[in-house]
């Protein structure tokens, strides 16, 4: 029995219901094993299919435009448009994100070993690490570690859990070098804190999907006044890409029932590592004025 248009999902759950009823073979939509392969790929990444367009999604799935619109019209969408709503409602709305992170947690009755999450997690957060790398643009590498080295002002900014990014990297960076910190939204504001810096300086933003709207617009507003903005985020769609001046691209698929942070750690320790290098003897001399200082208040208590 074909299902009517009246009948197809709307949202991104209720397209995974229909793929999987399409290989069980349940509904009359006939799909061969290359549309199969896309239809997964854009439901395992539902940010980059709301985001992209069809021409960029046709080109990192190596497949033609014209593929992605029969599949699209396969469905009963009747044209590529109407199936990125499905994608697009889930990115603006969000709201079942972590439970749905949540849901791949739940273990088999029947499995004795817990531990098997475990490893799952590490072999997960060992292929992320190991496609953030391999993303990595060397010149994009270079021109930031040299704009976090020489930068007049640095502030760094990420909310939720990437707000403990934020402060690991103001934190790391500030060991290195003066002017550097976490973009203060939550005293004066964050209007008060991009108000402190100036055309050329430097904003580093991490966010991934679902986005922080908050994060995104800060991103905006910074680059449209000539504030240099890094962005730290998960792929080429991502909006934060779009205004970055530099963006780093970190994978993060994992059963872990929010955003995986291990790939993103990673990516700072080489930046600020690269930036000790890069700032050489000053660096040195920065951290043996803090060992002193250290020492200083030890000695006091």
């Amino acid at each position: 029995m074909t299902i009517a248009p009246a009948e197809l999902p709307d949202t991104l759950n209720g397209l995974k219901q229909l793929l999987e009823a399409i290989e069980r073979r349940e509904v009359d939509i006939a799909l061969g094993s290359s549309s199969r392969r896309v239809l997964m790929a854009l439901i395992e990444s539902p940010q980059r299919t709301a985001v992209s367009s069809i021409s960029e999604l046709a080109e990192q799935l190596d497949v033609n435009a014209s593929t992605l619109s029969r599949l699209a019209q396969r469905l009963g969408y009747g044209g590529f448009s109407k199936l990125q709503d499905v994608f697009r409602r889930e990115i603006t709305e969000g709201k079942h994100f972590y439970s749905d992170q949540a849901s791949q947690l739940v273990v088999n009755a029947g499995d004795k070993d817990i531990l098997n999450q475990l490893t799952r997690l590490g072999r997960q957060e060992s292929a992320n690490i190991a496609s953030m790398i391999e993303q990595v643009d060397p010149d994009v590498f270079v021109q930031t570690v040299e704009l976090l080295a020489s930068a007049h002002r640095v502030r760094i900014h990420g909310m939720r859990q990437f707000n403990s990014l934020a402060l690991f990297m103001s934190y790391g960076l500030g060991m290195l070098r003066p002017d550097v910190a976490a973009l203060d939204s939550s005293r004066q504001g964050v209007a008060d804190a991009l108000a402190q810096l100036d055309v050329g300086d430097v904003l580093v933003v991490s966010s991934c999907f679902p986005y922080t709207p908050s994060v995104l617009a800060t991103a905006e507003v910074a680059a449209r006044h000539g504030i240099r903005v890094i962005a730290l985020t998960d792929s080429s769609s991502s909006p934060l890409a779009k205004v970055a001046l530099h963006s780093f691209y970190v994978p993060n698929h994992s059963l872990f029932f929010s955003n995986s942070m291990c790939a993103f750690m990673l990516l700072a320790q080489a930046l600020l590592s690269a930036v000790a290098s890069k700032l050489g003897e000053a660096s040195v001399s920065a951290l043996k004025h803090r060992e002193s200082l250290i020492d200083e208040l030890n000695a006091s208590l």
